[in-house]
């Protein structure tokens, strides 16, 4: 297992990916908004940790040994961003968090998501 420089930032990748990965968390917290008190989460947050904050799905392969561990973890991203990317071409960028999940390309986000978490290796 390589170290990352950055392993906090790695924490909130896998963290994003994990919310990504998981359908009953997305409508509890970014939807009905059922997080403890003080707590918060939306799509948007862990879209702008992804894509804003670490650039890791910009350039997955750039992100290795500063975020992520392995270049199973880059391919893994590269999937992911693929699917944010198509459903973002879909739908736009704009939209509330629940129109997100009922888009017809959400489950390929979930399932690249679960792909991506499997890589990690903690």
């Amino acid at each position: 297992m390589s170290e990352v420089r950055f392993p906090d930032l790695r924490n909130e990748i896998v963290r994003a990916v994990k919310a990504l990965a998981d359908p009953a968390y997305q409508w509890s917290a970014w939807v009905r908004r059922e997080l403890p008190p003080g707590g918060y989460d939306e799509f948007t947050h862990r879209i702008h940790i992804l894509y804003d904050d670490t650039q890791v799905l910009e350039d997955p392969d750039a992100a290795i040994g500063i975020y992520l561990r392995s270049q199973e973890e880059a391919d893994a991203l590269r999937g992911l961003a693929q699917a944010l990317d198509s459903l973002f071409d879909e739908c736009g960028t704009e939209l509330p968090d629940e129109a997100y999940l009922r888009a017809p390309g959400w489950p390929a986000v979930v399932e690249a998501a679960n792909r991506t978490l499997s890589s990690f290796d903690g």
